[in-house]
Order: C-alpha cells, then structure tokens, then sequence
C-alpha cells in the first residue's frame, strides 16, 4: 500500500513508511589504498580511527562510527558515467566545529575542496577525497528555521564564502591544531542512480522514505521524520546508468531503525514489492536497483 502525505502532517496508515527516527549510519568505502584514505580521514578530514582490524579501519567522532575503510585491491574504479556514490555528507554539531575540520583541510588538502553552498536549510562544502569519492562536510540549520510547501523542504543553491565562513567560526584553538572530539554523524548520502522514477519506486514506494524535494526527472531528496534529506539520488552524471559491477567506491549504506518492529515491517514491505532481503536474524542486507548495497538494523 502507497500512501502520500505531508512529511509534516499526521499519518494514518500503518507500515508503510520507515519510522521518523529513522537514521544514516556509517558507509563502507571499498578502497584501493587503506593507508592513504586513513591518512586523509583521519588526518585531513580530523575523524578518529576507532577500530583498525585487518583489511578494515572505522573511523568516526566521540564513539560514533562514519566511515569504514575496506581494502579492496583487486577492485578497479567503475567508468566514469556509473552508478554508485556521489557523496557521503557528514554533519556536524556546530559551525565552529565545521570550521575546524575546513580548516584542516584548507591547510593540508587544499585541492580536494570542489565547492560550498548555502542551502538554506544548511551550509555544505564539498571535497574529493584521493581515490575520488565525493565528501560534503555540512552544519544544519535549527528546523525551526526550515520552510516546507505542500511537503516539500525550499532548498537552494547560494554562495558561500568558505574563507567568511572560516573567519567568522574558526576558534583559536582549532587554528592553533586543537579540533577536540566534537560529535558528527552522516546526515546524508547522496546516490548516483540511472532514473529518477526508479528510484522513487524503490526508495519511496518500497524502502518507506518520503519525498521532500525533486528536481524535476534529475535529482530526488527524501527522508524519514521531517529531515530535508537522509538520502538523495541524481542522474547528473549517471542517466541510463545500468546495475553496478564489482568496484571502488561504496561499499555499503546503512541505515539505523529505532525498533525491532520497524526492521520487521521494513522486510514485509520490500519483499511485498518484489526485493530480495537477506535477513540474519539482526540485520536485513539488501540492493537498490543498481546494486548499490544497503544494511538496516536496529539502533543500538
């Protein structure tokens, strides 16, 4: 059953939707060089490795993981023109603990910086990292502050000065090497998918998110519970791009649910529209239809 409503308003149908406290967890990263990506999230873009096992290394803020790194060196980078990853956001707690991760990026990888925005509902700045995944780094805006129209979130596209914004954020003790343990978490995760309309089938219609902005037959943003955006899908670069082969580049998008009853409800509604779900008892694993891999469970 498909029911539409404001993202806003009071919702009478039952399983059909994931759970307003619905929430991004950490992306894996299949990586060519383990080292230099550490080196760069960790050293660069200021997380903390938190775990470093084998092939694999986490790394995140204040306990929380955000990327997993795995080492993948018999994969090559997908041609360009691929689905796959456009960019991992990470948001963080507050401008000044942005600014003190631009500033160490500004500082020591100048050249992957690609661009910053305003968006109304936020304040992004954009990064490559060396094996060319794209990163957004961002701080959101109270929702207070947010405007919706019939359900839709106004976003836009708004210069932002990243010198002003270091100027007016940049505390002396991160301009002296201080960045401290502030909290982040992935706010987004922003697709490149084939069509739109596939996956609105799949995200909305089968994965239970709710639309909050589209761009036409180009770009979709949707969420659960009111956010702007848990995750978007463009085909800026990907139009007709066919289901992804073995490659760099993501690895894995994981979503966090808040209760048992949700992860449940989540395998009834994507089997119900025809998905293959692999359930081992506290994770359901599953793929959109580019083969971009997706992991739900339950929050701890």
């Amino acid at each position: 059953m498909r029911v539409n409503r404001d993202v806003e308003g009071d919702v009478n149908a039952v399983n059909d939707r994931l759970a307003d406290a619905t929430a991004m967890g950490a992306v894996t990263l299949l990586v060519g060089d383990v080292d230099a990506m550490t080196r760069f999230y960790r050293d660069v873009v200021t997380l903390n490795v938190q775990d470093a096992s084998g092939d694999t290394v986490t790394l995140g803020r204040a306990g929380r993981p955000l990327l997993i790194l795995r080492h993948e060196p018999s994969l090559r980078h997908a041609p360009s023109g691929s689905a796959g990853l456009y960019h991992t956001a990470i948001v963080f707690e507050s401008q000044e603990a942005l600014a003190a991760a631009l500033y160490s990026i500004a500082r020591q990888a100048p050249g992957s910086f690609t661009g910053s925005a305003d968006h109304l509902v936020s304040q992004a700045f954009y990064f490559t990292d060396p094996e060319g995944n794209g990163l957004e780094l961002y701080w959101d805006r109270d929702r207070s502050e947010w405007s919706w129209t019939h359900g839709q979130v106004e976003m836009s596209t708004l210069y932002l000065d990243p010198n002003r914004f270091l100027a007016d954020h940049l505390t002396p003790e991160a301009a002296a090497g201080s960045t401290g343990d502030s909290t982040a978490q992935v706010g987004h995760v922003h697709l490149s998918v084939g069509d739109v309309e596939t996956a609105r089938d799949f995200y909305v219609d089968a994965l239970g998110f709710d639309t909050t902005a589209a761009l036409g037959n180009t770009a979709l943003f949707v969420s659960a519970g009111g956010y702007h955006h848990h995750m978007a899908m463009n085909v800026w670069e990907s139009r007709g791009a066919p289901p992804r082969m073995p490659a760099l580049g993501l690895g894995l998008v994981n979503l966090s649910l808040p209760a048992t009853d949700d992860l449940g409800e989540l395998e009834e509604r994507l089997r119900h529209h025809g998905f293959q779900v692999r359930d081992d008892g506290q994770t359901l694993s599953f793929n959109d239809p580019w083969n971009n891999q997706l992991r739900a469970s339950v929050a701890a």
